[in-house]
């Protein structure tokens, strides 16, 4: 109730700030920002409203952690998916975030500014390119490269642990390449957000190291990182989020398995891959396109969830 009257409060205060000051940018933005509002939460009660269905006739729980996907019997589990999303997430993280603080920590830190000024168009032009052009590249060229040297290298040197032994050597399709070209897709994100963290540290805190006798490498550690942390923290859960709702260029590398994947050379099955899949044959069956906006809301869910988190950071540092 507090925070429902502090916030109709402040609405109205710009309300009437707007109309005591006559002040056409001031309307216009508060409009903006009204509008901005509605539109997300019209989209959020879209999704969830479409998707209560099935959460009602299966059980939240049962439907988190059901294996069973069947449009004929009415059962939907979406332990599957929801596992396959993570895997690749955690395993494109693992790649992205090494690679794209050490790559950030160059550019502010190491990099003349003629060196970054050079490097930095390219990390940024990753941005514009489709993902259907990522997920052309993928198909056509990693696989093969994946296929024919990099799998059977970690296959033949780690395969004795089961995660890293290669089930399916000829498919070309994996788990691995997908969360490869996710990997590249991410690093902007990574790279810029953080880049612009480290810059923004105040000279004076590595001019009062250096001044008592660190290294360079020492004044990064231990005064540039964790004072440029919070807006790093956010660069990943960012790029995280990207990773996470990727669909098309996943779709094209991942392959179809509709089991947890017990390697990382194994193909996958996300909930987008699922959501894109089945949405052009099943939207008209109201039960089905419950089902299917059922899994969007847990998506939906973790990505609020890492908005959270990544505010929070943010706030804190």
């Amino acid at each position: 109730m507090e925070f429902k009257s502090l916030f109709t409060t402040s609405f109205f205060a710009d309300i009437q700030k707007s109309r005591d000051e006559t002040d056409l940018p001031h309307v216009t933005f508060l409009l903006c920002g009204i509008l901005t509002a509605l539109i997300t939460i019209f989209f959020i009660g879209f999704i969830f409203q479409n998707a209560y269905p099935t959460f009602e006739n299966q059980g939240l729980i049962n439907f988190l952690t059901g294996n069973k996907w069947s449009y004929t019997d009415g059962v939907y589990g979406v332990r599957i998916f929801l596992l396959g999303t993570i895997i690749i997430t955690f395993l494109t993280m693992i790649m992205a975030v090494p690679l794209g603080i050490f790559t950030a920590i160059y550019l502010a830190e190491y990099a003349s500014e003629k060196t970054a000024n050079m490097i930095r168009p390219f990390v940024e032009l990753l941005v514009g390119i489709p993902s259907v052009v990522y997920g052309i590249f993928g198909f056509l060229i990693l696989s093969n490269l994946f296929r024919e040297y990099i799998e059977p290298a970690i296959s033949n040197n780690l395969g004795f642990i089961s995660i890293f032994y290669d089930t399916s050597p000829t498919s070309g399709t994996s788990i691995l390449l997908a969360s490869t070209i996710l990997t590249i897709m991410i690093l902007p994100t990574i790279v810029s957000i953080s880049e612009y963290a480290m810059r923004s540290v105040p000279k004076e805190y590595s001019q009062g190291s250096f001044a008592m006798g660190t290294t360079h490498w020492e004044t990064i550690r231990n005064i540039v990182l964790p004072t440029a942390s919070g807006g790093i923290y956010s660069s990943i859960i960012l790029g995280m989020m990207r990773a996470m709702g990727e669909t098309m260029a996943v779709v094209m590398v991942v392959g179809i398995l509709t089991k947890v994947p017990n390697s990382i050379f194994s193909g996958g099955y996300p909930m987008t891959s699922k959501i894109l899949n089945d949405i052009g044959y099943h939207v008209a069956i109201p039960e089905h396109k419950s089902a299917l906006c059922a899994v969007a809301a847990v998506l939906f869910a973790l990505e609020i969830l890492f908005v959270a988190i990544a505010r929070k950071m943010g706030g804190n540092k």
